[in-house]
């Protein structure tokens, strides 16, 4: 297949279009997006977005990123608000409504409902001079640009647009809070994202589950333990139990030799190894044995061995 294929012409174009438009929405951004990011930023209540047809599908979605980045968010259909749903949006609330046009007449009810009770409305639209823009508290205007379709009419770089810019108020919200990764793992404790944002201290091994030995020990003897305890490994541990050494597989193949069994794990094992705070993210520690070529990893705490993860609990963990 060459490039010159009509279906690759297309797709280049229209993504050639839409870098255009969100080239062109970075270059507008100015005090109104500051203002618009502290204002919902201090809201009360919740970031009540609305709007309808594409724009109400795009904001769904901001509405969802939002509310999973630590600012609370629902959606709000602008048809449905006129039909009772316009109880939903308190004086405590922000209202982001989204139109490209500004003139959507459902859109009409809710504007007169945030004016009559002062209830702070954020616009997101490309008509400057709209009835959306000129009610709103801040109007974040949109550049005017072409849409991808070839007709003109299918929203395509407006809708890439609108959802760009409510990702960019959703990240500038979770830095001013400071919004890490502990706060999200509690939005989002499903799936492998969640599996992603557990700790290594509730997939580790520990206990008697340990593979540990004194440095005294004969080799022979650790080579039992490491067999028994099936991790493929064995941790050295002073008299104050702190984690001074580690024999893997790979030390074993190092010093294999006819005196191997007759020496002492003090004499085999592989000094300062590599250790994971139990606070140390699974995604984290996944990376960590990756990068590492390791197969496990123990986990201190002030540096005495609590737990031990092998790259199979990664695995059953649906975090690899």
């Amino acid at each position: 297949m060459t490039d010159t294929h009509p279906h690759l012409k297309a797709a280049r174009r229209t993504l050639e279009l839409e870098q255009a438009g969100l080239k062109a929405l970075s270059a507008s951004l100015g005090t109104e997006f500051v203002a618009a990011a502290d204002l919902m930023g201090k809201v009360a209540g919740r970031i009540v977005v609305t709007g309808i047809g594409k724009s109400g599908h795009v904001g769904k979605k901001i509405a969802a990123t939002l509310a999973s980045t630590g600012t609370p968010a629902q959606f709000v259909h602008a048809s449905e608000a006129s039909h009772g749903d316009l109880g939903m949006i308190t004086q405590a609330d922000v209202v982001l409504a989204l139109s490209w046009s500004g003139e959507t007449a459902e859109l009409r009810d809710l504007i007169h409902y945030v004016k009559r009770f002062a209830i702070p409305m954020i616009a997101m639209t490309s008509g400057a001079q709209s009835a959306l823009a000129t009610a709103a508290t801040i109007p974040l205007i949109l550049p005017k640009v072409d849409e991808a379709c070839p007709n003109g009419l299918a929203p395509t770089t407006s809708t890439t647009m609108q959802l760009a810019l409510g990702d960019a108020l959703a990240i500038a919200l979770l830095e001013s809070k400071g919004f890490d990764a502990n706060d999200f793992k509690n939005f989002h404790p499903g799936g492998k994202l969640g599996a992603a944002l557990t700790h290594v201290s509730t997939i580790m091994h520990k206990g008697a589950e340990l593979p540990l030995a004194k440095p005294d020990m004969p080799m022979s003897e650790a080579l039992v333990v490491i067999t028994r305890k099936g991790l493929g490994c064995v941790g050295i541990i002073d008299d104050e139990g702190l984690l001074i050494g580690l024999i893997t597989d790979g030390d074993l193949r190092r010093h294999m030799g006819p005196d191997l069994l007759t020496r002492t794990v003090g004499d085999v094992m592989t000094r300062s190894p590599k250790v994971l705070s139990p606070d140390t993210l699974t995604a984290e520690a996944l990376n960590f044995v990756n990068e590492n070529k390791i197969t496990s990893v123990f986990v201190t705490e002030n540096g005495k061995p609590i737990g031990l993860v092998h790259l199979h609990d990664f695995l059953r963990a649906g975090v690899a």
